[in-house]
């Protein structure tokens, strides 16, 4: 059983990637990704049952949870109900207020778990989905969000972050089958297409044997770095593109993977 501190070490992570994510999609600053979030929330849980909101709460831990706990009944507003009552809350126009519930939704997402996420959107009407996505599919993430996730973990500038996403994945895509560098196309923003088909097209479309001593080569190469500098560049994309695909999509592409990749590809 975990420590208090463990705990507490655990529910601080949820709270900072829950802002983190916020404050990626929409360029706020803390305190007012905290804000809108917080809104979103106390919003969302004026919208879904009592029981749902306690077990989102729950997933979201004590620093989180208070912001969508609630013991009042679902009240059946739409969307466009939605986004008025955060603006409102906030103090914004409308269209800042959709953007806001979007990051925050995706937030949501991707700190409760697939199975709660499908629970609490099964309760949302059919005018939500342009706010978020039914099911396991999440919205395709912004390439400027991912960048910006491989930037912060690899303390990059955006230019070399951009130079090291486009290695790295032209070199996946080399090392993977083509069905699956179509299935990675097909989650990815379009600005992240052109490495993954070049990759594609330099191995004719076949999955080539490269262990991870010579796809870490190969990303130094294209990028010109050392090998050591691009390991931790391989690190950091593939965590973001874990966060950026479906968990079954991640599954398929590190499935084909051989067992030593687990070493810059596994949860950090």
């Amino acid at each position: 059983m975990p420590d208090a501190a463990g705990t507490e070490t655990a529910a601080d992570a949820r709270l900072e990637r829950f802002l983190e994510v916020v404050h990626d999609v929409t360029g706020l600053g803390p305190s007012a990704a905290e804000s809108a979030a917080r809104a979103v929330l106390q919003t969302l849980a004026e919208r879904i049952s009592a029981g749902e909101a306690r077990d989102l709460a729950e997933r979201l831990g004590p620093e989180l949870g208070p912001w969508i706990a609630t013991k009042t009944p679902a009240e059946g507003f739409d969307a466009d109900e939605f986004v008025r009552r955060i603006a409102e809350r906030e103090d914004v126009d409308t269209e800042t207020a959709e953007r806001h519930a979007r990051a925050t939704m995706l937030a949501l997402s991707q700190v409760v778990g697939a199975d709660e996420y499908d629970d609490m959107v099964a309760e949302l009407p059919s005018s939500f989905e342009r706010l978020l996505a039914r099911g396991e599919w999440l919205e395709a993430m912004p390439a400027e969000e991912f960048l910006a996730r491989v930037s912060r973990r690899a303390g990059l500038e955006r230019g070399a972050a951009r130079a090291a996403t486009a290695a790295v994945l032209e070199k996946l895509a080399e090392r993977i089958a083509h069905g699956e560098v179509e299935d990675l196309i097909d989650q990815l923003p379009s600005e992240l297409h052109e490495p993954l088909r070049r990759g594609d097209e330099l191995s004719n479309g076949a999955a080539r044997r490269i262990d991870l001593d010579r796809f870490v080569r190969g990303v130094a190469e294209r990028e010109g770095v050392d090998p050591q500098l691009a390991r931790e560049h391989v690190r950091a994309v593939f965590a973001t593109l874990r966060e950026a695909v479906t968990p079954k999509e991640w599954f398929d592409v590190t499935s084909q993977l051989p067992a030593e990749f687990a070493a810059v590809s596994a949860r950090p």
